[in-house]
């Protein structure tokens, strides 16, 4: 059984870690070239990149998946399976029709829900109480191929959408396995989804997290836990940009005073009224400073009462 794994970022390393550990042959890595990153715009290795040199497994990085040449050496490889997990670019179909078994992909919603980009981020922002993973039949559309298995999480009031990532691509990674399993031994059964119950998760951009003050508390809420930890919920203060990390919603159904206001200032938070309920506001990050709770905010500083957050 021959393996070529395709990913990027940490959410597929431990899939790739439980290939490598199942003892199933990983022939080569195909990942997205490096990118500048941080404040030196120094070039840096995607995660799979790095964890494919710690076994020495062979790393192609391609700039376009439909190059001729590029399409011809995955032939020359022959797999037998490809295994993509939140790779970044679509494949063509002359590379979904080169293995066997066919390409696999490891998509971290319960489809046909949250087709996309995002899933994690977006089922955080819609309020959503159970998510999972799902492993399709990749085809030419975006995550609308037949599915295989899937497996259920809750998503817990207090989840970011950094620490749900991290659950789902544990559980990811034990479900590819067991996809396998049974590709393998062909007892897998292909369940088509239902394309009329699909919905749609895009990517984020940098302006995703803005904060509309004028929605309900509890989806202000909802919106800080799915972009945390990028791109980040902020808002205005005295024109400085403030982003928020940790907030609880209360009152959440109940009509309000002006939108965004400060309403109160204790020694360890602040309320800010939206447009039903208030937003109690526990740890920030003001330009240029750095992320702390609201109570060690205001060891040094002042937050005013009455003020409008924009």
């Amino acid at each position: 059984m021959k393996i070529l794994f395709m990913g990027t970022p940490d959410f597929a390393v431990p899939c790739l870690k439980a290939i490598i550990d199942g003892n199933y042959e990983v022939s080569a890595v195909i990942t997205q070239p490096d990118r500048p990153k941080g404040r030196g715009q120094k070039l840096m290795p995607p995660p799979v990149k790095e964890e494919a040199q710690k076994y020495n497994i062979e790393v192609f990085q391609p700039e376009r998946m439909k190059d001729i040449q590029f399409i011809k050496q995955i032939k020359d490889m022959n797999p037998d399976m490809i295994i993509v997990v939140a790779f970044g670019q679509i494949l063509p179909k002359a590379i979904l029709d080169i293995p066997r078994y066919g390409c696999i992909n490891v998509h971290a919603s319960l489809l046909p829900k949250y087709r996309g980009a995002a899933p994690i981020n977006w089922c955080i922002i819609n309020g959503e109480k159970i998510t999972g993973v799902t492993t399709m039949y990749m085809d030419e559309g975006i995550d609308t191929g037949d599915m295989i298995l899937k497996r259920e999480i809750p998503i817990l009031d207090s989840e970011n959408a950094q620490q749900l990532h991290d659950k789902l691509s544990i559980l990811g990674a034990a479900l590819l396995v067991e996809t396998i399993d049974q590709l393998v031994k062909g007892t897998s059964i292909r369940i088509p989804q239902n394309h009329n119950q699909s919905t749609y998760a895009p990517m984020l951009s940098k302006t995703s997290g803005k904060i509309d003050w004028n929605m309900n508390s509890l989806a202000i809420r909802n919106l800080i836990r799915g972009v945390t930890p990028w791109p980040g919920a902020y808002t205005s203060y005295l024109n400085k940009t403030v982003k928020i990390f940790l907030a609880e919603a209360l009152d959440y159904e109940t009509e309000n005073e002006e939108a965004g206001m400060i309403y109160k200032v204790a020694h360890d938070h602040f309320l800010v009224s939206c447009g039903k309920g208030r937003l109690k506001i526990k740890e920030i990050q003001f330009e240029n400073e750095k992320r702390m709770s609201v109570e060690a905010y205001l060891r040094g500083h002042n937050i005013e009462e009455g003020q409008i957050l924009l």
